[in-house]
């Protein structure tokens, strides 16, 4: 979808409706919808261009991170997946599905905080050597 307004475009116009322009006058004289003027002033009212591109780039960093976590959690599954399967090294399943439940362990302290996260991985890494 190709935009026809750039960030810097949208700010100029919500700063001559914040000066004092009718937003029917913009409206008209930009060639845009009445929702699209709303949307635009609800999301970048009051920003700065320098504000407007920092938020376009938390928003990208965002739906990155967010595939790399899918990406991550898949792989997750289907590693469990296979260890449940794998009745030819019973020994072997049973000590990767402990390391885990370890990890799980590790992920769930990520949320406590940083210091018990690191006390955690230290007990998890002693525990398996």
């Amino acid at each position: 979808m190709k935009k026809r307004f750039s960030e810097e475009q949208i700010i100029k116009i919500l700063k001559e409706h914040k000066a004092g322009k009718k937003a029917t006058d913009l409206i008209r004289e930009h060639n845009i919808s009445e929702q699209t003027f709303y949307r635009w002033k609800s999301k970048y009212g009051g920003m700065e261009v320098s504000e407007a591109k920092r938020l376009k780039q938390l928003e990208d960093e965002n739906r990155r991170l967010k595939g790399l976590v899918a990406d991550l959690t898949l792989d997750n599954h289907i590693l469990k997946d296979i260890i449940s399967k794998n009745a030819y090294s019973l020994p072997t399943s049973v000590k990767l599905q402990q390391r885990f439940k370890q990890s799980t362990r590790l992920a769930n302290a990520g949320r406590a905080g940083f210091a018990e996260l690191i006390a955690a991985a230290r007990d998890a890494f002693q525990t398996t050597t």
